[in-house]
């Protein structure tokens, strides 16, 4: 028997049958306008609150003609704010295992060494996969920006981003990196931008060498994968999940590039935790750093938000009664029916379905203003 009072125009669904842990899923002012006075007077953990800021995030894209930007961004805005109250209850996502404090450090050493920096994010989530120390450490060296993964978002989101980063002379390169997808651009450009180094070393009566190209980026984003698509050939080991490579190691393509493979860099301390729920959704994140049914019970309330996916699209695929918009509820509802009661495999098999695209190209993020 399911009980639904209604409050301030919200529905707070009490399932009697199936418990569930409680996290927030409300409306709001935006993060940075939070005071403590203000978040002491938030509603008891013990009350589950669903819905948020807005019915359907991006807007009714159904509707005729184009959507108003304005509201679309507004939308993306309101979504933020959204994801930080469903966030902001759970245990913070960390992840820092020992490799990456080493790797850190000697690829600092590296970085002078360096010609040109190829950065690679993931196409879903780039300003989640930026390391915050990045520019510091890279200073004016060149470098090259790969959105890896372009085939896990839309059109619309490719050529956003492309333009947010181009305005900002930052060159960016798509690629996927299972495919090969614009690999070789990604060789020519850095080629290109180190061309000079020869011109130097010529006029000094040096003979020419190798154009040296380190590829750094986050854990999983797909960085060994597009070296060995580049090299056309298995020599760096690459596998779909966080922590793979483990060890600086220098690769040559041709006579004239030399690539750095590296482990994947992370910050030790996460401080942004939407930035960390994103992390891991798209796997970007050793999966022992955060509790399974909590980012799966996100990821479906993201979904039912957008209008591409929605409730009835996940209703059709699990074959489970949404109740409203609430996560936790749908993963338990999903344990029970499939998997006798293991919400951390029917989690798992949401974040799986997500990252495997079967919601179709979805990018959780948007260029900011």
């Amino acid at each position: 028997m399911s009980l639904h009072v209604q409050l301030s125009g919200l529905c707070l669904p009490t399932t009697r049958a199936i418990p569930t842990r409680h996290f927030y899923c409300r409306s709001g002012p935006s993060p940075a306008s939070l005071t403590p006075s203000a978040s002491a007077s938030l509603p008891h953990p013990a009350i589950q609150i669903v819905g948020g800021r807005t019915s359907n995030f991006l807007g009714d894209l159904s509707t005729k003609g184009a959507p108003n930007s304005d509201l679309v961004e507004k939308d993306w805005v309101d979504f933020e704010a959204d994801l930080y109250y469903w966030t902001n209850p759970l245990r913070p996502v960390q992840w820092y295992p020992g490799h990456i404090a080493k790797t850190e450090k000697e690829l600092k050493d590296q970085l002078r060494l360096m010609d040109v920096v190829i950065e690679v994010r993931d196409a879903r989530i780039p300003m989640s996969t930026c390391h915050p120390q990045m520019d510091a450490w890279l200073g004016n060296r060149r470098r090259i920006l790969v959105l890896n993964r372009e085939d896990m978002i839309s059109s619309a989101d490719r050529n956003a981003w492309a333009d947010y980063f181009t305005r900002r002379g930052i060159k960016v390169v798509f690629s996927n990196g299972k495919l090969g997808m614009g690999t070789m651009k990604l060789g020519r450009l850095a080629r290109t931008l180190a061309a000079d180094v020869n011109v130097k070393r010529r006029a000094k009566g040096l003979l020419p060498r190798a154009v040296r190209a380190g590829i750094v980026g986050y854990p999983n984003v797909g960085k060994s994968s597009l070296i060995n698509r580049l090299l056309k050939r298995r020599m760096c080991p690459a596998a779909p999940r966080p922590g793979v490579t483990r060890e600086l190691r220098w690769v040559r393509f041709g006579k004239d590039l030399e690539l750095l493979d590296s482990p994947g860099i992370i910050p030790m301390r996460i401080s942004d935790q939407t930035a960390a729920i994103k992390l891991a959704i798209c796997d970007d994140i050793g999966e022992k750093s955060y509790n399974a049914a909590d980012v799966a019970a996100i990821l479906v309330q993201i979904l039912t938000k957008l209008p591409s996916v929605g409730i009835e699209s996940l209703q059709k695929r699990y074959k489970v009664d949404a109740d409203g918009q609430c996560g936790h509820t749908f993963v338990q509802k999903l344990a029970l029916q499939l998997f006798n009661g293991d919400s951390h495999q029917a989690a798992f098999r949401i974040l799986s379905d997500f990252r495997k695209g079967k919601f179709g190209w979805i990018a959780l993020e948007r260029p900011p203003r």
